[in-house]
C-alpha cells in the first residue's frame, strides 16, 4: 500500500490547508480552499498538479478561494450535502458513510454537524488519517454554531471510536489556546501536564502543533472525556449524563 504524502501549509491568521500527494500515481489533492493563491503556490512549490478538492463545510475560510481554485486547476470538487448554505463549485455531495476512491485507496466520510449542520470529515482508513475540519481540535473541538451540544457530542463520538494510531489533521492553529483551558478544568492529568509544556515548546519556535493523533486527543482532550471521573468530579458532575457533561465542558470553553 503505498503511503501518501501530506504537505500542510498556512494561510489567513491560523488556518490550515493539506495537500495529499500520492507519489506512485501522482495524484493531488487538496483539503479545503481559503486562499486559492496559497494553495497554487504550495502546488508549484511541490511540482504538484491538483486533481481534487475536499471541502468540509461551507465557512468562508475554508472556501473563499474554491471557485478560483477549480477554474484554474480544473480539480474536481467534493464537499457536504447542502444543508445550511450553499457551496458553488461542488461537483460531488458527499453524505454521512458515502466513500469514494482517491488515488485506489478508499476516502470515508463522516457526517459531524454541530459546529455547521453540513459539516464532514475525510478518513482514509488504509493511511490511519482522518481531515477533521472544525469538528475536533487538538485539545478541541468546534464551537458550535448551527447545531447544539447533544448533536455536536454524537459527531464527537463518531470519531472517538477511530483507532488511537489515527493521524488527525484539522483546519486551525488554536492549540495553546486549548492547552490553557484543558489543563484548568483537568490539572492533575500528568499527560496533559506533558504536553502543554511541549505546545508551548513548539509555539514559542512558530511551528505548528497538527497534526495530532486520537490515541493522545483520548487521553488528554477534555471535550472526548466525558465520561472520565476525574473530569465528571472536577465538573461536580459525577452523576450526569455524558451530553451533559460535555456541554458543560463547551461551555466554560466558550467563555474561557
Amino acid at each position: 500500500m503505498t503511503a501518501f504524502l501530506y504537505h500542510q501549509y498556512n494561510y489567513g491568521f491560523d488556518n490550515y490547508g493539506v495537500l495529499i500527494h500520492d507519489p506512485k500515481s501522482l495524484k493531488t489533492a487538496c483539503v479545503d480552499v481559503g486562499d486559492s493563491e496559497k494553495a497554487l503556490s504550495e502546488l508549484k512549490n511541490k511540482n504538484w498538479t491538483l486533481d481534487e478538492i475536499w471541502i468540509t463545510h461551507h465557512h468562508g475560510d475554508h472556501t473563499d478561494g474554491l471557485l478560483d481554485l477549480k477554474q484554474k486547476t480544473g480539480a474536481f470538487v467534493y464537499g457536504p450535502r447542502q444543508k445550511s448554505q450553499i457551496i458553488r463549485g461542488l461537483d460531488k455531495e458527499l453524505s454521512d458513510g458515502d466513500e469514494f476512491i482517491f488515488s485506489n485507496q478508499t476516502v470515508r466520510v463522516i457526517h459531524t454537524p454541530g459546529h455547521t449542520i453540513d459539516m464532514v470529515n475525510f478518513y482514509l482508513p488504509d493511511q490511519n488519517t482522518l481531515f477533521s475540519g472544525d469538528t475536533l481540535f487538538a485539545l478541541g473541538c468546534g464551537r458550535i454554531f448551527e447545531g447544539n451540544a447533544a448533536m455536536m457530542w454524537e459527531s464527537l463520538k463518531k470519531l472517538i471510536i477511530l483507532p488511537e494510531e489515527t493521524i488527525i489533521y484539522c483546519s486551525h492553529e488554536y492549540t495553546l489556546a486549548n492547552a490553557e483551558f484543558s489543563i484548568s478544568i483537568d490539572p492533575k492529568n500528568k499527560a496533559l501536564q506533558e504536553r502543554v509544556k511541549a505546545i508551548k515548546d513548539l509555539r514559542n519556535m512558530d511551528l505548528p502543533t497538527i497534526p495530532t493523533n486520537m490515541g493522545l486527543e483520548l487521553k488528554t482532550n477534555p471535550f472526548l472525556r466525558a465520561s472520565d471521573p476525574k473530569i465528571r468530579l472536577q465538573l461536580d458532575m459525577v452523576t450526569e449524563q455524558d451530553t451533559k457533561v460535555f456541554e458543560k465542558v463547551r461551555l466554560l470553553k466558550d467563555n474561557f
